[in-house]
């Protein structure tokens, strides 16, 4: 955290605070101290004589070029660094005169070195880098721009990643929460690029994937990826060597910060398949034939409302037939920011899904009791087809960035479950605040007791309920747990002396209620003959 900030003191002092230039920066000069970082601890693994160097920088600059090529050789997996790739041949130069030009050379030369792995696929088949020049993003003369470089290689050289690796995704989630928090703080931009809370993340990833399976050689798709929070958390549960992840997201800048976290959790291999790009215009994982990729798990979070009328009209006459098979949301007269264009999302979710199965998807709680439209279409679709796993309903704020209340929508294609599981979890949790704005945060006990509950399929009072899908058409296909929770009425016995003491005091009260009212007739009744004409 402490590296973090400073990165963000020095984008400061130079002017970038709080801008996007300042998440470029960030984004890429964290990745690069990790890279180095990575290669460090590979190669001490993959070559015993560095194990024992007094220096390790010293070390590999003493090697000659064939032992270096054959060590990297060696490393698979890993981003190849050359020697003057390294933060202490970069440290060494830091007083030249053209440093600024070094440290951006850098950066290209390591992108273009790596660049069958190291880049963001966009939907049209052009590629971008991952690591691109950053001393242009500074207003100010050759020296303005080398003190700038020289100052991030400061911050950089006395951190250290590499005692963290072994803790994988624990340590790292954490990490990657708190550096894109700031970035998030506005509620996301107009693509909503904000981060599902990681509690949420481990519920969805939780449920989908029980301890007791032997999960193997599965795909896990999100197609509203944003940094990757969900899918990431999801390939945790499941095993990191045992999926392959595939993404896709209309930004930029959330796709960078996904490949970002891709490498930061051991998920290297899925790089080339992290896409920049509109999803339900031009979805970009397909099958020889043209047709649409199916996942083995599809977990997103989508932006719940945007304008998308550009593109409307394109969606309605989607080439994939029985893509959006319950409609597309219709333009509004006043304010296009409120078309709904999460159920475009979750009909592509359900359509991406293969025959057997599983997603997961974060949806506003409103959808879960709509009595008409689209939302009403999917609802009796996930019914009838025996498809509906559960539903979670979330506490409200659990977003620090909308007040909008949330739930979680399991679906399950295996169709192995007779009765749906419910789960009203609008109660747990404790209020906190971040930068100002409430929040409700979930303790692990709190997870815990939705996971066990939820997989357990069983009534719990006030909590959570089993129902037969046979249930959910008398109450218009309603997903609201509360709904179907059994209404009590708590009786208490009394005596015949207790019940006459009762009414006799009820009278009293009802006597001294009367004579009030009476009073009060009389003076009405008073003040009104008391009025007189002054015509």
């Amino acid at each position: 955290m402490n590296l973090i900030d400073s990165l963000k003191a020095t984008t400061s002092h130079a002017g970038l605070g709080g801008g996007g230039n300042e998440y470029t920066v960030l984004v890429e000069v964290f990745l690069y101290k990790f890279l180095n970082d990575k290669f460090i601890a590979e190669a001490k693994r993959v070559w015993k004589p560095l194990q024992n160097a007094p220096d390790v920088w010293e070390y590999l600059d003493s090697m000659s070029d064939a032992d270096y090529d054959q060590m990297c050789d060696l490393m698979h997996g890993t981003v190849e660094l050359r020697k003057n790739h390294l933060i202490p041949f970069l440290a060494k130069h830091q007083n030249d005169s053209n440093f600024a030009t070094l440290f951006d050379a850098t950066f290209e030369q390591i992108a273009s070195n790596n660049r069958d792995v190291f880049y963001i696929m966009n939907a049209d088949q052009t590629s971008m880098a991952i690591l691109r020049p950053i001393s242009d993003l500074i207003t100010g003369g050759t020296q303005k721009k080398n003190d700038f470089c020289k100052s991030l290689i400061t911050d950089i050289q006395g951190a250290s990643f590499e005692g963290a690796f072994s803790a994988g995704y624990d340590f790292f989630s954490t990490v990657f929460e708190y550096l894109i928090h700031d970035y998030n703080a506005n509620g996301g931009g107009t693509y909503a690029e904000y981060y599902t809370p990681h509690a949420i993340a481990m519920i969805m990833a939780q449920l989908l994937v029980t301890p007791d399976e032997d999960v193997k050689n599965v795909t896990c798709y999100d197609p509203a990826a944003g940094t990757g929070t969900l899918v990431i958390a999801l390939a945790h549960t499941i095993g990191e060597k045992r999926c392959t992840i595939y993404t896709q997201d209309i930004s930029d800048k959330s796709s960078t910060m996904m490949m970002l976290n891709l490498i930061l959790n051991s998920k290297a291999d899925s790089l080339s398949h992290v896409v920049q790009g509109n999803t339900l215009t031009q979805p970009y994982h397909k099958k020889k034939d043209g047709s649409l990729q199916t996942f083995d798990y599809v977990v997103s979070n989508p932006p719940f409302k945007l304008d998308f009328s550009d593109y409307q009209a394109q969606l309605k006459n989607d080439s994939h037939k029985g893509r959006f098979f319950a409609g597309i949301p219709n333009i509004p007269n006043k304010d296009k920011k409120t078309m709904e264009i999460y159920l475009c999302f979750f009909q592509h979710l359900i359509y991406s899904l293969s025959d057997t199965g599983k997603a997961a998807i974060v949806v506003p709680t409103g959808f879960l009791t709509a009595k008409s439209g689209i939302p009403l279409k999917i609802r009796k679709h996930l019914v009838d087809n025996h498809i509906l796993r559960g539903v979670v309903s979330m506490p409200s704020n659990i977003f620090a960035n909308t007040g909008t209340n949330v739930s979680v929508v399991f679906i399950d294609k295996t169709k192995q479950w007779d009765t749906v599981s419910l789960v009203d979890a609008s109660k747990l949790g404790t209020d906190s605040k971040i930068g100002g704005l409430k929040k409700t945060v979930l303790s692990e006990e709190d997870v815990r007791l939705i996971v066990d509950t939820f997989r357990e399929n069983k009534p719990v009072e006030d909590f959570a309920v089993a129902i037969p899908f046979g249930d959910f058409e008398p109450k218009g296909y309603s997903f609201s747990a509360g709904q179907y929770f059994d209404v009590k009425i708590n009786y208490q016995d009394i005596t015949h002396d207790e019940f006459t003491t009762a009414i006799e005091k009820h009278k009293k009260n009802l006597k001294k209620l009367f004579d009030e009212g009476k009073v009060l007739e009389d003076k009405i009744v008073k003040g009104i003959d008391s009025l007189t004409f002054n015509g």
